[in-house]
């Protein structure tokens, strides 16, 4: 029997998964995604066209490979519905062409879910969370308070029941919200039809669906969204999402048990961004931030929001790898840093009057400063370079740094957004 292997961030999200999971799916048979929601924007350039993709998994364009929507994951099904009708658009049709399958035990987004989130933030005003207001916090609460509706709901002869019961919990909760108005019939006509919609698509076990490819010798990768950093668990709570962004989520978020992992690949950009609140020691609130912003294009691919940008965090990056087991590093987005003659990697922070070199359990109410170490920049311009040995010598010698530091080999390194930049260096 094979094993799954996953892909995910190591950093705060927008390290760049789609694009790899796009470069590696050739390889795959099965792309399952295991977490997270349409707050997630997974990014893919190719011949010339751009894609963004919120809730299916980055394998969609390889015509050979099978995706799944994991049971771990929170569909919005007019967001979905009109993700996949913009791919049809555009020449791409999974679910006529059989690539799409739907766990029956993913859960739903409600309307009701989008309107509680954004009362939720509203309220919160300076201290909120910078939450999507997708409605992923509130649809995953539902989850655990074992009040939610799932994909396999939508076929049964009481569904509508369910929905207006739960439907009549949330409008009780959004009474409380003082001046919160609202519009809820318009929601409710798209929803209805995006669930006709998600009729159409295959409604599977995932934990079946996955051990049977694994049974069958096939390859599978499980795909995740945002980043480690942002896990719910592990991440820096509470600015934090809603689900496990780790390599244990893929196991919950599919139904696969844990000695079925197989390799563990760990993305991350050559810098550091994170979208929101929340704390960041490494962020260069200046122009050297401002700077690394317009370099990488660093706005969110689903909000559109600025991201917040710094130099690289190596204590970060080692706790993100030790919790997830990386076995592979992939770094992402190492052109951005072409113009600089130097860079700067975070190794220790000085924290209570004390160095360190891993993550504190509190970051938010005590700033840790982070410990910076001077690198020669490369200064030549990376994106057109198309083999190993065209690495100019000092970026070598940062990826070298980097697999000391980290004790991990970097295995794919990505000098451009489109899927033929990216360089694999082993």
């Amino acid at each position: 029997m094979t094993q799954v292997d996953v892909l995910l961030g190591l950093q705060w999200g927008d390290e760049g998964k789609g694009k790899i999971v796009d470069v590696l799916s050739p390889k795959y048979d099965l792309i399952a995604r295991f977490q997270g929601g349409p707050n997630a924007g997974h990014t893919l350039e190719f011949d010339g066209k751009k894609f963004v993709l919120n809730t299916i998994p980055s394998g969609i364009f390889n015509e050979k490979t099978m995706n799944l929507i994991g049971n771990g994951v929170v569909i919005d099904p007019i967001i979905l519905k009109r993700e996949l009708d913009n791919l049809k658009k555009a020449g791409h049709d999974p679910v006529a062409e059989g690539k799409l399958v739907i766990a029956r035990k993913a859960h739903l987004i409600l309307p009701t879910h989008q309107l509680l989130d954004a009362a939720n933030e509203a309220r919160m005003g300076k201290n909120k969370i910078g939450s999507t207001l997708k409605g992923i916090g509130p649809t995953y609460m539902d989850k655990t308070g074992r009040n939610g509706l799932r994909v396999g709901d939508t076929t049964l002869p009481d569904f509508k029941e369910r929905y207006n019961k739960l439907v009549e919990k949330h409008t009780e909760i959004l009474s409380h919200y003082e001046g919160f108005e609202y519009e809820l019939a318009e929601k409710e006509a798209s929803f209805f039809e995006a669930i006709e919609f998600l009729k159409s698509i295959p409604h599977v076990d995932s934990e079946h669906f996955v051990n049977g490819y694994l049974k069958e010798g096939k390859a599978v990768l499980a795909e995740g969204a945002q980043g480690t950093l942002l896990d719910v668990d592990f991440g820096s709570y509470p600015f934090v999402t809603s689900s496990n962004t780790t390599t244990a989520g893929a196991c919950t978020g599919l139904g696969i048990a844990p000695n079925k992992v197989g390799a563990v690949y760990g993305i991350f950009k050559a810098y550091c961004t994170r979208v929101g609140g929340g704390p960041f020691p490494t962020e260069l609130d200046n122009e050297v931030g401002e700077n690394l912003r317009a370099l990488g294009h660093e706005f969110g691919a689903t909000t559109g929001r600025a991201r917040r940008c710094g130099w690289i965090d190596l204590p970060a990056l080692k706790y993100a790898i030790m919790l997830n087991g990386v076995t592979e590093l992939i770094m992402m987005k190492a052109d951005v840093l072409d113009t600089f003659d130097t860079i700067y990697a975070c190794t220790h922070y000085e924290y209570n009057g004390e160095t360190i070199d891993y993550m504190p359990y509190d970051i938010i109410s005590i700033e840790p400063k982070p410990v910076l170490k001077a690198i020669d920049g490369w200064a030549t311009d990376v994106t057109k370079i198309t083999s190993v040995d065209e690495i100019p010598s000092k970026l070598t010698d940062y990826i070298a740094f980097l697999e000391k530091e980290l004790e991990v080999p970097i295995k794919f390194l990505s000098v451009g957004p489109d899927r033929a930049q990216t360089l694999e260096l082993r």
